[in-house]
């Protein structure tokens, strides 16, 4: 299959394509979606605060009632002392906020210090009125004093260390949470931003050589030529533009745009250069990063085929191995080859250069869960075979 057999597949229009998975999770977490419940339910920080209160104290009023009732006494006695104390404790609450909100924009030694004094304050201030008017609500209810006075005392300050306690830990948990989304989009956006460089190191000798190329069939007349050039090397570059480095598209779709790129080298090289695709049908609906082979591609004509009088070959093979659910890309030329294989840019920095960006790209977006490998071929030339996850469109 020749380069304008690609073309003709109905690939001219603009592909589609999906985020890599990690910028897409991140996404998804900035977005607010695909969050765990307690995520959602935490959320709204002043929707949380009101439920919070409201579970809490009502909470409270039931153990007191219970309280009561095992003290002996009536519930329909005890009702109104126990709506009393809730509400105290409920503007006790309200008012430790506003401390503690002032005290957690100076430092936290300040905010826990607070927490202690406050808390044992209110509940002393809390207690001392639930005891002077329990009479008015409990006629037998008695003086307290002794053990009886330091328990209750005790059970209006733990109340309050225990909520200050869950404030401080919410406050905590959103702060984290906060800070987590922070790093994660500071890391998305290096993650695109290294994509973006690697992916857009176009070697400016391209179009140098395409625009001269152009200019000398413009000088020689040959219009139509000149013009079909114009429009492929305008279809490859908006290709890349299109096409974020962070997206996918389909091996199809990548197949047309490399036709491109090497019909317009095949103007400059005319017959010099002999390119060869073996492509099986499954393959062709694989998703790989966009322009991948692009560099690896155009290494191979400036060290096989550029060089040579006679010219070079260049061939591109892609197969899906379904045991091991992999894509398999494989790129051929019959050039020198690397003398050092283990290291292509002491061998030949453009080379190498070129060999590393595509290196770091699969690295960046599918991490460990890929190969490249680098073999010098018999009796010479230079194999290239990648291998990553066969996912489909």
């Amino acid at each position: 299959m020749d380069n304008h057999d690609i073309e003709n597949k109905g690939l001219g229009e603009k592909p589609t394509a999906s985020h890599n998975e990690t910028i897409e999770e991140t996404s998804l977490l900035m977005d607010g979606e695909g969050k765990s419940m307690m995520d959602r339910l935490l959320a709204d920080k002043q929707r949380t605060f009101w439920l919070f209160q409201a579970m809490g104290w009502g909470g409270y009023a039931l153990f007191r009632l219970f309280t009561g009732y095992a003290n002996g006494y009536f519930l329909s006695e005890y009702v109104g002392i126990t709506i009393m104390m809730t509400f105290v404790g409920f503007l006790s609450s309200l008012m430790l906020r506003q401390l503690y909100r002032q005290t957690r924009a100076i430092s936290l030694f300040l905010s826990i210090g607070a927490a202690l004094v406050a808390s044992t304050g209110f509940g002393m201030l809390q207690s001392a009125f639930v005891i002077k008017i329990a009479p008015y609500f409990v006629p037998d209810f008695g003086v307290a004093e002794g053990l009886s006075l330091l328990g209750n005392l005790m059970l209006e300050t733990l109340t309050l260390l225990a909520w200050s306690g869950l404030y401080f830990g919410y406050q905590f948990y959103v702060d984290l949470q906060r800070a987590r989304e922070r790093v994660l989009k500071a890391t998305a956006m290096a993650h695109q931003a290294q994509l973006k460089m690697l992916r857009y190191q176009l070697n400016p000798h391209f179009l140098f050589n395409t625009l001269n190329a152009i200019s000398t069939l413009v000088l020689e007349k040959e219009s139509v030529d000149a013009n079909k050039m114009l429009t492929k090397l305008s279809n490859f570059l908006r290709y890349t533009l299109v096409n974020q480095p962070t997206q996918r598209v389909s091996l199809e779709q990548e197949l047309y745009a490399l036709g491109l790129y090497l019909d317009i080298e095949e103007v400059r090289f005319e017959d010099r250069l002999d390119v060869r695709y073996e492509i099986e049908d499954d393959a062709r609906e694989g998703l790989i990063p966009s322009l991948i082979m692009q560099p690896l591609v155009e290494n191979a004509i400036k060290y096989a085929v550029a060089p040579s009088e006679t010219g070079g070959m260049i061939s591109f093979a892609a197969a899906v191995d379904h045991a091991q659910g992999q894509l398999i890309l494989k790129l051929s030329d019959n050039g020198p080859g690397i003398d050092d294989i283990d290291n292509p840019v002491g061998a030949s920095v453009s080379s190498g250069v070129g060999i590393a960006n595509t290196r770091d790209r699969l690295q960046q977006i599918y991490g460990d869960d890929h190969s490249m490998e680098l073999k010098n071929t018999d009796p010479k030339g230079l194999a290239i075979t990648i291998k990553i996850p066969f996912e489909k469109t």
